[in-house]
């Protein structure tokens, strides 16, 4: 259903509010340098700091906005299983394709909660669902075993992963344990060369947001099966996939898209705050490096 290159989308901010000019025009580069799908509301979406209904705006206009060019996997994540379903039911009614729905965080549920938590939501709402594992952040962490559990019982519901567990094995265990159609996609950008030789279908990335074509043009490589141009673009990448995590993100993948535009900020929400100066240093010398920004 999804694959290549797919920004999780930052969400600009202007003097404390959503900067929606900024957005938009951050989605027209995003499908212009030929990102496939769209994320809006997920974690470097700042989805945890946004009311509801800047949460809903924020997808209807990536929806709007899209107009049909790309997928829009929409942020619908909550450690509220009711919460999570308004955003998913939102989101259906206003035309995304997916949602990206996130492991619950901080109440860590077993994974006997985790089966009951998507099965509520895939027996509420038909929009298909997207899982999303990163238990650096949630803690609670979407076990293989699990994740077949819900993909066997659900096959038209869950339709796919993101998998930021940096644990590689995984991809071949939800093939073996699924078949080759459930849609896997590499959460941690530095790791899709290694998932998508193991059977990933391309990455939901940080570092699309600021190098676009390049993510693409590294995505096109994999699926052409061309390992050596893949590896090529994935060292000029490289540094850029670590400076976007060399601070709390998405600071640093902010200020990176601050360098590039001139009309997308570096603000965040607290208790998010600009990146330190050595975070910046590091993304202007990652920036260089890909040829994404002239030597000072």
């Amino acid at each position: 259903m999804f694959s290549g290159s797919i920004p999780a989308l930052v969400t600009p901010f202007r003097d404390g509010t959503v900067d929606e000019d900024a957005f938009r025009r951050l989605i027209d580069w995003q499908i212009e340098n030929g990102s496939k799908a769209l994320v809006p509301c997920g974690t470097t979406g700042e989805a945890s700091t946004l009311t509801n209904a800047e949460h809903h705006r924020v997808i209807e206009i990536c929806v709007e906005h899209t107009a049909g060019r790309v997928p829009v996997i929409a942020g619908c994540g909550s450690n509220d299983t009711a919460n999570a379903l308004m955003h998913m039911t939102f989101s259906k009614r206003y035309g995304a394709t997916a949602a990206l729905v996130v492991a619950p965080y901080y109440n860590r549920p077993s994974q006997a909660g985790l089966i009951a938590h998507f099965s509520h939501l895939a027996e509420n709402c038909d929009l298909p669902i997207v899982l999303y594992n990163v238990p650096g952040r949630t803690v609670t962490d979407i076990e293989p075993e699990t994740v077949c559990e819900l993909a066997k019982r659900f096959p038209d519901r869950i339709v796919g992963i993101k998998d930021a567990s940096g644990d590689l094995s995984r991809v071949v265990d939800h093939r073996m344990g699924i078949g080759p159609d459930f849609c896997q996609l590499s959460g941690d950008d530095e790791l899709s060369l290694p998932a998508n030789a193991a059977g990933a279908m391309g990455c939901i990335s940080v570092t699309a947001n600021v190098a676009p074509k390049l993510c693409a043009e590294f995505q096109q490589a994999c699926v052409d099966n061309d390992f050596a141009r893949a590896r090529e673009i994935n060292d000029r990448l490289y540094p850029l996939h670590y400076a976007m995590f060399e601070d709390a993100s998405p600071a640093p993948c902010k200020y990176a898209l601050s360098r590039v535009h001139d009309w997308m900020t570096d603000e965040l929400r607290l208790p998010l705050v600009t990146c330190s100066d050595k975070a910046k240093a590091a993304v202007d010398a990652a920036l260089e490096h890909a040829g994404l920004l002239e030597p000072a």
